[in-house]
């Protein structure tokens, strides 16, 4: 699933970003938002109905906009160069857009069936 994808890779992104945040309460809280995101994605997608599914994406999109907000404010307080909040701004507008798509395909009734999320394997 792309949406999945693109959350993971973002949440990784905003770890590797504010590894060196001394600030810790904020970055712990930032951290949250970043993980629920694909994390809700993929509870979602194991729940039993199209309905819970919707519902996690709901989560999940409004997790998005929970983390949108905190990357502005780390920009302003000095902890992400412009061209790294600028990216992270982005990613996290892209996830939002494409979470609100399937939220819209559920409600037309247009998605068949509920996606897979490629599970990792451990080594």
């Amino acid at each position: 699933m792309e949406v999945w994808k693109l959350a993971k890779v973002l949440a990784l992104e905003v770890y590797r970003s504010l590894k060196n945040c001394r600030d810790f309460s904020f970055r712990d809280q930032v951290h949250r938002a970043a993980v629920s995101i694909p994390c809700n994605i993929s509870e979602g997608v194991e729940r039993n109905s199209q309905a819970e599914f919707k519902n996690f994406l709901g989560v999940a999109k409004g997790s998005a906009g929970e983390l949108r907000t905190q990357i502005i404010m780390a920009q302003e307080l000095g902890y992400l160069e412009k061209e790294t909040f600028e990216r992270l701004v982005e990613a996290s507008i892209r996830v939002s857009q494409m979470l609100g798509g399937l939220i819209r395909s559920i409600e037309r009734g247009s998605l068949p069936g509920r996606p897979k999320v490629q599970s990792p394997r451990p080594p």
